[in-house]
C-alpha cells in the first residue's frame, strides 16, 4: 500500500516549506505541539515531521515528542534566577510538609528546580539518608549533609535549571531501588495533569514516577490551573500533591478528587 493510500487526506503538492510554514503558525499559537497532533494537523506521518525538522534550515525542532520554536525551545523561558524569589514563603511550607514524610535510612529522589533547592534545605537535620538529584543547587545543598549518601545524575548540563541530562542518567536511575520521589512542576491543570518549561525534564520525571515506590508532587499554589509546555504525567501518578500557600475555594473544587494537602500559615 502507497504512502497516499495510507494518509488518504495528505496534499501530494504541499511542499516542506509549507509544511513548515503551518507548524510555525501552530507553535506560536500554542506554545508547543504534540508531534501526533502535528502529523495529523498536516496529514503526514510522525516520521515525515522528524524529516522536516531534521533539517539545518528548519526553524523548529522536535524536543521530548514536541514541536517546538528552535530558538526558544521552553515557549516561556525559565531560569533559576527568575524563580529562586517568586512564592518563597509557600515554596517553603509545602517543602516542611514534604520533608516531615522521610524517614530514617530512605532513598529519596528530589527533582530540579527552585521549589527543589528549599526542599533539600529542609531535609531534617542528621537524619540518615540516600538522595539522588540531577541538578546543581540541590546536590550542592545535600553534599554538605554528613549522613547523607548523594547520588548524582550526569550528562549534558542545562543551565537554566542547573540540571543534567543522558540516557545514561536515565539508565542509571531506573536500576535504584526509590522509596519516596519528590516532584516539581511549573503548573498543575486539573485536566492536563503536572507540566513544566523544560522538555529535557520530561524523561527524567517520567522514569523516576515509574521507578519510586512512591510519588510526591511538591509545588506552591500559584502553580494551581497552570499548564506549561511540557507535560509529563497525569495527577492520579502521584500518592500525594503537596501545596503550600492559599488556593480559592474556586480553584480547591477542580482538584477536589485528588489527594491535595494545602499547607498554610494557619495549618
Amino acid at each position: 500500500m502507497s504512502k497516499m493510500a495510507e494518509i488518504p487526506n495528505a496534499r501530494p503538492s504541499e511542499t516542506r516549506a509549507q509544511r513548515l510554514q503551518r507548524l510555525r503558525r501552530a507553535v506560536e499559537t500554542s506554545g508547543a505541539l504534540h508531534l501526533k497532533d502535528a502529523a495529523e494537523l498536516l496529514n503526514v506521518s510522525e516520521m515525515t515531521v522528524r524529516r522536516d525538522l531534521a533539517a539545518s534550515d528548519a526553524v523548529l525542532a522536535c524536543l521530548g515528542g514536541y514541536v517546538v520554536n528552535a530558538a526558544s525551545p521552553t515557549g516561556i523561558k525559565y531560569t533559576l534566577e527568575q524563580e529562586i524569589d517568586q512564592h518563597t514563603q509557600d515554596k517553603r511550607l509545602a517543602c516542611r510538609a514534604a520533608a516531615a514524610s522521610i524517614r530514617e535510612g530512605e532513598t529519596v529522589f528530589i527533582d530540579c528546580g527552585t521549589t527543589m533547592q528549599s526542599l533539600a534545605e529542609c531535609l531534617p537535620d542528621d537524619l540518615p539518608l540516600s538522595v539522588i538529584c540531577y541538578s546543581l543547587n540541590v546536590a550542592t545543598i545535600v553534599a554538605r549533609r554528613p549522613a547523607t549518601q548523594l547520588m548524582m545524575m550526569g550528562g549534558l548540563y542545562h543551565p537554566s535549571s542547573q540540571s543534567f541530562s543522558s540516557e545514561e542518567g536515565l539508565s542509571y536511575l531506573r536500576r535504584l531501588g526509590i522509596n519516596k520521589a519528590f516532584i516539581s512542576a511549573g503548573g498543575v491543570h486539573p485536566l492536563r495533569g503536572a507540566s513544566c518549561s523544560n522538555f529535557h525534564e520530561v524523561a527524567v520525571k517520567q522514569a523516576v514516577i515509574a521507578t519510586a515506590m512512591e510519588s510526591i508532587l511538591v509545588v506552591d499554589a500559584s502553580k494551581l490551573g497552570s499548564l506549561k509546555p511540557a507535560s509529563f504525567a497525569d495527577l492520579d501518578a502521584f500518592s500525594r500533591i503537596i501545596v503550600g500557600g492559599s488556593a480559592t475555594s474556586d480553584l480547591r473544587k477542580q482538584f477536589k478528587a485528588l489527594p491535595v494537602d494545602y499547607v498554610t500559615k494557619t495549618a
